[in-house]
């Protein structure tokens, strides 16, 4: 099961992130604008994550017990929670916060670290 330690753990390691409280929880941001690609709920079982809006839904149909939207909140943003205790391993916990870190990352920073890039289609 993962914690939110392992989050915090995995996300500062990757490239350009830092740590910063907002809304009365720690986001994860990338250096130097400050965009977010996680946060941490105040109960520490549920992250958020950039998810775009057009894959949320498949995805939630797929493991609704793992992925889901904040009603009234999320409708608007691509963003999308996942229940930290329904995740497989730290590999998936790592993967869904790879992928939430590129599409935050700005192109320098993706450019810098061609080794988390994406694999082709």
């Amino acid at each position: 099961m993962a914690t939110a330690d392992d989050v915090r753990r995995i996300a500062l390691a990757l490239p350009g992130a830092i740590e910063k409280l907002a809304w009365g929880m720690p986001t994860f941001r990338l250096e130097p604008r400050g965009r977010i690609f996680a946060s941490l709920a105040d109960d520490d079982r549920v992250m958020g994550v950039k998810c775009p809006k057009e894959d949320r839904a498949e995805l939630i149909a797929a493991e609704p017990a793992k992925f889901f939207l904040r009603e009234g909140h999320d409708d608007h943003y691509a963003w999308l929670r996942v229940r930290l205790d329904a995740l497989d391993d730290e590999e998936e916990l790592y993967a869904i916060l790879l992928d939430s870190w590129r599409q935050a990352a700005p192109r320098k920073l993706l450019d810098a670290h061609p080794e988390l890039a994406p694999p082709p289609p």
